[in-house]
């Protein structure tokens, strides 16, 4: 549906929504034609869970569920996020949810329940629209859709003739239930990784683990579905290319922001509200926005300080739009302008992280942790060139003490499920990130002294040709000083 058709007939929508979510319904504007979220279509969700039941024994059952509320204090929630996994396999975006998967010989080669609350009008009344059943097997694909109720007895009576269950079981402790959906709502949030007091509340585990029977044939889901996310199809890499221009538009928009006198509160807050205007639902993570020697601080978020004439700005900040995140840092001056040290630094440092984006491909045959050893002899080399000693205990443990690169998706940090002693493979996207600080040593050169920077990318790995997802955020330094002083036409909102 063209955008000017969505305007001509936006007024035929209904308003509140009937659904849980955003659907080509409801929200055409956001979801097209043959999607279930938007840029993903419901074929993609499918071929996800065709391929993980795939890979399992004849007799398996999958079990995984939604992300839970979360509180800032009573009664205040904050936004919610769905569960990675179970997002990554369904699409459905609500809480007080579940997934079943039957491994069995039917021609789709398993059955799908999707368990969720359903319609409920005095909930909906303070919360919004709840998807019906009936929407949630003709919208998601699941073969039968049940209330959350029965989430307990069945998980129980498909666990008994199941051969082997893969689900995720962290620890808890134990309490008795008053009713079945309190029951199913505690499994659940035991089940997500729920926080200390909601465990300590409901401690549902001796029902999950009778249950599903004994340890013997139990297994975790995690690294199965961590394997399948960690190379992305082609709708995740559009989706990450979009995630990354805007957040990338952000960086540049907040370069020609800065200038003394601000606070890096400022800067914190144009970046989000930038990311917010391009799309992004939510920033990926708390944004490091430190100025001056605040950059020797690897995760500095305070971001309370004013920006002085004369420092540098680490901006490590990303947005997150249509559940992919995005991870972009750059270093620009507060004036506009590097001063001869500084832009020695930067140099020595944006050398070494474009030679390693160059050795994203399958063809160079890097590890995740090949690809970071690979980084600190080339900064070395950099480094030592503009007479910076580094000693290989000094190099890692002051100058340069985080790792080069981690993969990156639907989560910032991708699950730890590939090694990184793995070989890469096409279609992985990881962070090429190398950073030098260098503290008021006397065993460095003084005019370096107080300086932080980073500059990271997201790359897209490719058999013999990486591609920088992330590569609208200017980073070279007439580019950095041209955004600083508005010469690329980037102004502050």
């Amino acid at each position: 549906m063209s955008r000017s058709l969505i305007l001509r007939h936006h007024h035929l929508l209904t308003k509140p929504s009937s659904f849980g979510q955003p659907t080509l319904r409801s929200h055409p504007h956001l979801v097209k034609q043959g999607q279930l979220t938007p840029g993903i279509p419901t074929s993609e969700y499918e071929r996800r869970r065709r391929q993980l039941v795939e890979g399992l024994p004849r007799g398996s059952l999958v079990v995984s569920v939604a992300g839970q509320i979360k509180y800032m204090s009573a009664g205040i929630f904050y936004k919610f996020r769905q569960s990675s996994d179970f997002w990554y396999l369904t699409g459905f975006e609500e809480p007080d949810s579940a997934l079943i998967l039957e491994k069995n010989g039917s021609p789709r080669g398993f059955r799908m329940i999707l368990y969720s609350t359903g319609k409920d009008a005095s909930k909906e009344k303070w919360d919004g629209a709840s998807t019906n059943f009936e929407d949630v097997v003709g919208l998601f694909g699941a073969d039968e859709a049940r209330p959350l109720e029965n989430f307990v007895d069945d998980l129980r009576a498909f666990s008994a003739r199941a051969e082997r269950v893969y689900a995720d079981v962290p620890h808890a402790h134990h309490r008795h239930h008053q009713n079945r959906r309190n029951l199913a709502k505690g499994l659940l949030r035991y089940l997500a990784h729920s926080t200390r007091s909601a465990r300590s509340a409901d401690h549902p585990e001796t029902y999950y683990l009778d249950s599903i029977g004994s340890s013997s044939k139990r297994s975790p889901l995690a690294p199965l579905v961590g394997a399948l996310r960690s190379v992305k199809s082609r709708f995740e890499v559009d989706l990450m290319k979009m995630s990354a221009d805007i957040s990338a538009k952000a960086h540049a928009k907040t370069m020609r922001l800065a200038q003394p006198g601000l606070s890096e509160a400022d800067l914190h807050a144009h970046f989000e509200y930038i990311c917010a205007r391009g799309g992004a639902q939510r920033p990926a993570y708390v944004p490091v926005v430190a100025s001056g020697e605040n950059a020797l601080i690897i995760h500095y978020t305070r971001n309370d300080h004013l920006l002085r004439d004369g420092e540098l700005v680490l901006l490590d900040a990303g947005g997150e739009y249509n559940g992919y995140a995005s991870d972009i840092s750059r270093t620009f001056p507060v004036n506009g302008t590097f001063t001869p040290p500084q832009r020695e630094l930067y140099a020595a440092l944006l050398a070494t992280q474009k030679a390693m984006l160059k050795e994203c491909t399958v063809a160079h045959g890097h590890t995740l942790e090949s690809l970071h050893r690979r980084s600190v002899d080339l900064l070395r080399g950099q480094l030592e060139h503009i007479g910076v000693p580094c000693p290989s205990p000094v190099l890692e443990r002051v100058l340069y003490p985080h790792c080069l690169t981690h993969p990156i998706g639907i989560d910032l940090h991708e699950p730890g499920t590939v090694e990184r002693s793995a070989p890469l493979k096409e279609g992985m996207v990881i962070t090429i990130e190398p950073g030098v600080y260098v503290p008021a040593d006397p065993q460095f050169p003084k005019h370096f002294h107080g300086l932080g920077m980073r500059i990271e990318d997201e790359v897209l790995v490719g058999t013999e040709h990486p591609i920088v997802l992330s590569a609208n955020a200017p980073k070279e330094i007439e580019d950095v000083e041209g955004a600083c002083q508005g010469a690329l036409g980037f102004d502050a909102f």
